[in-house]
């Protein structure tokens, strides 16, 4: 298969504690709702299938910004947000991780019935990607995460996962209908995962039927398909370093929530008199929305909106979260009355702290934002998925992957 992207993604244990899962459903179904109302939702679709902002999208919503566990996570923030609104967004998300994952067929099934939409080929179609990347590609990872998102349109997007037990990495894989033209072509909008040599692509022809496509037993060498590849390496460290961010992007942000005169502007566009850590996460949240692909590169970058729940780079600052959800909020909810001035605001957002990255060449001093964001952490009530385990120690086997949500 031919990548148009990979990654390192280390397979991470622990859980999703409830006062981050709730934000995240919020801020998850915030943002999408901002990028149906702006490009529609194919474009939403489109970006699904993105593995840079996927993982981009779980930064700025306070996950670990380099683990597996956004994955899991995001979808199923996701899929609780969207799921009993779709009379709204006409999106719904089926399957999920382990024993959801199998009930993948029903549910497009009963999402057939309900829209006049083939659900039986929606099936097959489920199991045949699924079969692809679990069998047909020997490439060592196991799935273990299935998610089909589709829209009412019938135009669909899969983002599914596996494992390697041996490695302790994890390999995503994302598929968009858009895309596809033949399931045994470069079917793949990219594959997220730790290059392993030559990947030995054979396609399972027990799936013909479904596709109503001769699905050939091909074995091809694939260095050069990955020399070509966009590559993202998700390193095994848990702190994030400057070497991970763009410095001057970041400075960019930090120049538009901090510097004054370029504070007072910005501001001016959402809402009157935001505080500048305010701003500074909703720079971040207006790029997710507006930003085009090249910018997500880097996304421990995003990781500066909300920090991350193991306390990388930051503990989550609740205050913060819950005050750019309520800007967001507000936002949408004056969309809706017809008044689009403040959600326009995230654009010109986002415009402006482009223009202050081309033109002022603002760079970040990485150590400073991190011990400012520390010193300022428990004014901002920040929080992280240890604090209840500092009170008290509780012996756990060895967690795994798969206790996310538990």
């Amino acid at each position: 298969m031919k990548r148009s992207g990979s990654a390192d993604l280390p397979l991470h244990g622990g859980h999703v504690p409830p006062w981050l899962a709730e934000r995240m459903t919020q801020l998850g179904t915030a943002i999408v709702e901002q990028i149906v109302l702006s490009y529609g939702p194919s474009e939403f679709l489109t970006r699904l299938s993105d593995p840079f902002w996927f993982q981009s999208l779980g930064c700025v919503m306070g996950m670990d910004w380099h683990s597996s566990g956004i994955t899991t996570s995001v979808m199923g923030a996701l899929k609780r947000g969207l799921n009993p609104r779709f009379s709204e967004f006409g999106f719904a998300i089926c399957g999920g991780r382990g024993r959801h994952s199998v009930r993948t067929p029903d549910e497009l099934r009963a999402f057939g019935a309900r829209t006049g939409l083939d659900g039986d080929a929606l099936a097959r179609t489920s199991r045949l990607t699924a079969r692809v990347d679990n069998n047909a590609i020997a490439d060592g990872f196991q799935l273990y995460l299935h998610t089909f998102v589709i829209d009412r349109s019938g135009e669909w997007a899969i983002v599914q996962q596996g494992m390697n037990q041996t490695s302790h990495l994890a390999r995503r894989y994302h598929w968009h209908s858009a895309t596809v033209r033949d399931f045994v072509s470069d079917p793949h909008t990219a594959i997220v995962g730790s290059p392993q040599g030559t990947i030995l692509n054979l396609v399972d022809a027990r799936a013909s039927d479904a596709q109503q496509a001769l699905l050939k037993i091909a074995a091809q060498p694939i260095e050069g398909s990955i020399a070509e590849a966009r590559k993202l390496t998700m390193p095994a460290h848990h702190d994030v370093r400057a070497d991970d961010v763009d410095l001057k992007r970041l400075g960019a942000v930090l120049a538009v929530a901090h510097k004054q005169e370029l504070r007072d502007f910005a501001s001016l566009l959402l809402v009157e008199g935001l505080g500048p850590r305010t701003l500074q996460s909703l720079a971040l949240v207006a790029e997710i929305v507006h930003g085009a692909p090249s910018r997500f590169s880097d996304p421990a970058r995003f990781s500066f909106a909300h920090g991350g729940k193991d306390g990388h780079p930051f503990p989550v600052p609740l205050k913060t979260y819950d005050e750019s959800l309520s800007v967001l909020r507000r936002s949408l909810d004056a969309a809706r009355l017809g008044q689009t001035e403040k959600v326009e605001g995230f654009r010109r957002l986002d415009r402006l702290t482009r223009m202050v990255e081309e033109e002022r060449e603002p760079f970040a001093n990485f150590d400073e934002a991190i011990a400012h964001e520390r010193d300022i952490s428990e004014s901002l009530g920040g929080r992280t998925v240890f604090d209840r385990m500092r009170s008290r120690v509780k012996k756990r086997s060895s967690p795994s992957q798969l206790d996310l949500f538990r």
